[in-house]
């Protein structure tokens, strides 16, 4: 009973073999496909194995089922059964259908119709293509071998160790590890999400190519972006073309014409017109190059560097070769270096080195610093100012204090030098100043009626004064005093001004737009070196 089995088994083996032996000789004895003059030959499509060949009355083609295997130019194609149009060197292949080409490329689907001709494989339903980077999910795809490159236009997705890739067009190449993205695209990574309306995507190299309007999502904030490349496994990115980087919240901006950024870290350096604004602070940071850390919320501009604090009624513009800015949630600070200028409505100034803290409400100057309010001018060598709210509080001269006031008449100021002076304003105005040590006043006594009956000088180590509608109306001296008064027709000029006095209205801002120009005073009045200046060392915050 078993020597009958075994040779039925055999027998079954031996039958399907011959069957298959039949079909390929019937298919052999087919005529070759008709080639034009003048063209390449055509390789034929050969039909390798099946267990079963029919003939449908009516139909042009030859039926295989059972075990079906095709081969055409170095690839096999599998299925259940197939029509075979031998004449036109196609064929349709039916359920359980796979492609395999060398030991790189395997596709999956339940249907394919091939063209040997062009070497086209057109494949249909639950989609799956294979290489040793990716795997391409589709419902839809058209497989042209002549350019190794497949695509698809009705929805698919790629998926790698890194990334799940979804649009509705795509193409990709297994040999360039190249696959093309548009319409609807999402990039899926375990740290970020890229929306994107055209996307590239290397399978090898993890690098994203963006080639349209792009924005990318993450618990740190979001980006974006029209052109550009992103690195999905170092997160290091390069944004072109006045990318937006946000944080979280969407309270701070990085704009810039173009952007290296890495994610992970939050460190972002821009090239050409950065543009970097705290909406919570309310100040803004601008130059031809920048830096920003998101982490620590330090932002760094040179190159036409300005920055701007509107957190008040008036704004604040500040110039320097160099600025620095960092806020937190409440407080911000901005230090700028070399050539600075800045410009308020009620306000103005220019020196070597600045530090504005807004913790404290103060601007700290340093080097020939120089400031302006109304018709009043202050320099030393170093000025610090107390802000409240939009307004001048105080300004503290220390070294070499002189402050000048300039009368509606042409070439008359009043004067006052010191070691230190301290400076009171209410509503932008100069109403009360305390000098300490070496005190030398200039001032021009004036009657009721505004007649002018000379000129004051006094000198006393403390003095203090009280102005009003820039009328001095109350002086107060202490320890030694002497004065005198000189009436104005007995005035030589070299008595109308103290040692020091020098008036740089040309240098004084007249507007925002005037903050670039340069501080370099006229020969004839440029200060001697004094010690004081913010170093580069100094102004890390």
């Amino acid at each position: 009973m078993e020597k009958q089995r075994s040779h039925s088994f055999r027998g079954s083996k031996f039958l399907s073999g011959l069957l298959s032996l039949i079909i390929m000789s019937a298919y052999a004895q087919q005529p070759p496909m008709r080639q034009s003059v003048g063209e390449p030959p055509v390789e034929i499509v050969e039909m390798r194995r099946a267990d079963l060949l029919s003939k449908r009355d009516g139909l042009d083609a030859q039926i295989f089922t059972g075990n079906v295997i095709f081969y055409h130019e170095g690839a096999f194609m599998y299925c259940d059964s197939a029509y075979l149009y031998q004449q036109a060197n196609t064929f349709e292949a039916f359920s359980n259908v796979r492609m395999e080409q060398g030991d790189t490329i395997f596709v999956y689907g339940d249907y394919l119709h091939y063209d040997g001709n062009i070497r086209l494989a057109r494949l249909r339903d639950n989609i799956r293509m294979e290489d040793r980077t990716a795997t391409l999910f589709t419902d839809s795809l058209d497989y042209d071998r002549s350019a190794n490159l497949g695509y698809y236009f009705d929805g698919g997705m790629l998926v790698d160790e890194e990334n799940e890739l979804t649009s509705y067009w795509g193409q990709y190449s297994p040999v360039t590890k190249e696959a093309l993205f548009s319409d609807s695209v999402k990039l899926v990574n375990e740290d970020y999400i890229i929306y994107a309306d055209t996307l590239k995507y290397n399978t090898e190299s993890k690098f994203a190519d963006i080639l349209g309007p792009s924005r990318i999502v993450s618990d740190s904030g979001y980006v974006h972006t029209s052109k550009g490349w992103y690195n999905t496994v170092t997160d290091d990115s390069k944004l072109l073309d006045r990318s937006q980087v946000y944080s979280n919240d969407g309270t701070k901006v990085l704009i810039g014409d173009t952007i290296l950024y890495n994610r992970q870290t939050g460190l972002g350096e821009v090239f050409g017109d950065m543009f970097l604004e705290d909406r919570a602070q309310k100040a803004i940071l601008r130059g031809n190059y920048g830096y920003y850390d998101e982490k620590t919320e330090y932002g760094m501009a040179t190159g036409r560097a300005y920055a701007i604090d509107y957190s008040q009624g008036d704004s604040l513009f500040v110039h320097g070769d160099t600025l620095i800015m960092k806020t937190d949630s409440i407080h911000r600070e901005v230090k700028a270096f070399y050539d600075v200028r800045f410009y308020r409505s009620d306000l103005q100034g220019v020196c070597d080195s600045l530090h504005y803290a807004s913790a404290d409400s103060m601007l700290y100057m340093i080097g020939d610093p120089v400031v302006w309010s109304d018709n009043n001018q202050v320099s030393g060598n170093q000025i610090d100012i107390f802000l409240n709210d939009s307004t001048i509080e105080k300004a503290i001269v220390k070294d070499y204090a002189l402050a000048i006031q300039k009368r509606i008449e042409e070439d008359q100021f009043n004067q006052l030098s010191g070691r230190d002076m301290t400076a009171f304003f209410r509503g932008g105005e100069l109403y009360h100043v305390l000098v300490e040590g070496d005190a030398v006043t200039l001032y021009y006594a004036v009657q009721e009626d505004s007649t002018i009956i000379g000129l004051n000088r006094m000198e006393s180590a403390y003095l203090e004064i009280d102005t009003e509608n820039n009328q001095i109306t109350k002086l107060k001296t202490y320890s030694a005093t002497s004065g005198v008064m000189t009436p104005l027709p007995l005035l030589k000029p070299e008595e109308t001004r103290l040692k020091d006095f020098v008036w740089l209205d040309y240098l004084r801002p007249t507007g925002p737009d005037d903050i670039f120009r340069g501080n370099q005073r006229r020969s004839s009045e440029a200060a001697e070196p004094r010690r004081g200046r913010f170093e580069r060392e100094d102004i890390t915050l």
